[in-house]
């Protein structure tokens, strides 16, 4: 079993040393500071915390302004309430202007579903801003990760996503790995039969979904794609030309996610056969994050027969 660790605390503690370092970094708050575990970076920085309530559409909005006054605000609550309640504002007042403002949505997926279910369970937020320009999307896989992808947001012109787990979120990388945005990280190369895509909390269910099908002889290359938007096109073209077959796993909805982007990808570059893991188009329900991922088809075992079908589907063409 994984260690547990939070990304919510990681992202706290990635913008605790860039709040230090330069007094423009400002948190931005909808009635989140607890939710955020933000509450040490208050009593630090208290001139660089805004607090707006329950209004994310101000908060988005209060968040343009500051961009426009040369500040750099991090607006950070639920998933849901910035990319459906503050949609338009989003849209309009921060990616259309370009501004500097850097989102961070935490209960990304289903597995927060253990305590609140459909309402704090968000799945669809990649699908959204994907949709808009000049937005960069990324999904870093445990908490040291997201304190290094908060870092980096800060350097990442215009508008930034950064989509976080429910608190509870399984350690995956050795600390201080590098966070590089931007490109894919493939992780291992066992061989060219198959592509493993994935982000997130997946992460460590394809990591061992590989080793089981490298134990029945099926050569894989594992990939993490934390860099959703702007995609690493040319890196995953590269991969599927090896490999000539994929599956994606994900922590959303399977319409417009990460194995939308990487079937776009393929479709224009590389056409292969690919298999999509993830929430097939429907609400979930309450319950523990790993039992919830095998109850709506994202288990291990639902990666290893993807895998073994798709390659199938590879011999036939």
């Amino acid at each position: 079993m994984n260690k547990i660790e939070s990304t919510r605390i990681g992202f706290m503690q990635g913008l605790d040393t860039l709040a230090e370092k330069d007094d423009r970094v400002m948190l931005i708050c909808a009635d989140s500071l607890l939710a955020m575990r933000a509450t040490e970076f208050v009593e630090k920085y208290p001139e660089q915390y805004v607090e707006i309530g329950i209004a994310e559409q101000n908060a988005a909005a209060t968040s343009a302004g500051l961009a426009l006054e040369g500040m750099i605000p991090f607006f950070a609550t639920y998933a849901g309430f910035i990319t459906m309640r503050a949609c338009e504002q989003i849209r309009t007042f921060i990616a259309y202007p370009n501004l500097n403002v850097k989102l961070a949505g935490v209960n990304g997926g289903i597995a927060g579903g253990e305590r609140e279910g459909t309402t704090h369970q968000f799945f669809e937020d990649i699908g959204i801003l994907r949709t808009i320009p000049n937005m960069t999307i990324l999904v870093p896989a445990d908490a040291d990760q997201a304190r290094q992808a908060c870092i980096a947001a800060a350097s990442i012109p215009g508008p930034v996503y950064i989509r976080l787990g429910s608190g509870r979120d399984p350690v995956v990388f050795e600390k201080d790995t590098p966070f590089v945005p931007g490109k894919i990280n493939v992780l291992r190369e066992n061989g060219n039969d198959i592509a493993l895509f994935g982000n997130g909390i997946l992460l460590p269910r394809l990591m061992e979904a590989s080793e089981i099908l490298a134990s029945k002889g099926i050569g894989v290359t594992l990939v993490e794609v934390h860099t959703v938007k702007p995609l690493d096109v040319q890196g995953v073209t590269d991969v599927l030309k090896k490999c000539g077959a994929a599956v994606t796993a994900e922590d959303h909805n399977i319409i417009n996610g990460l194995g939308s982007a990487i079937m776009e990808a393929a479709a224009e570059n590389c056409p292969v056969p690919i298999a999509r893991i993830g929430l097939r188009d429907k609400f979930p329900g309450s319950g523990l994050p790993q039992e919830l991922l095998d109850y709506y088809e994202m288990s291990v075992e639902d990666i290893v027969k993807a895998a073994e079908a798709t390659i199938a589907r590879k011999v036939r063409s």
